[in-house]
């Protein structure tokens, strides 16, 4: 499966940025996560935490508050990272939630 990470209109990629930005440990855990994707496919989501925000939006949780939203497209094997953010209440918020689906619908999914 291919991973198409959101990049600003200059070429900018923002997800690996994100988990680059991340300390140590966590960037090791988000890029192992997306090594796992790319090996393995759809299958490997269902070994993290993962849940159904909406419509074809989801997102993966790891290391503990760490969030990427996510929709994945199997007729063409890929999954589209659209945001990445940390998790700094109850529910993802407000923000995060828009940036992701204005993204979503920037690749016209």
């Amino acid at each position: 499966m291919r991973i198409k990470d959101y990049q600003t209109a200059s070429g900018k990629n923002l997800i690996k940025e994100y988990l680059s930005a991340l300390p140590k440990t966590e960037c090791e855990i988000g890029y192992h996560l997306r090594h796992e994707i790319v090996k393995r496919g759809t299958e490997a989501l269902k070994e993290f935490d993962t849940r159904q925000i909406r419509d074809k939006l989801w997102e993966i949780k790891f290391y503990n508050k760490n969030r990427i939203f996510y929709v994945v497209i199997p007729s063409q094997a890929e999954i589209y990272f659209l945001h990445a953010c940390k998790k700094q209440k109850g529910k993802a918020e407000k923000f995060e939630l828009e940036t992701a689906l204005s993204r979503m619908k920037e690749f016209g999914l």
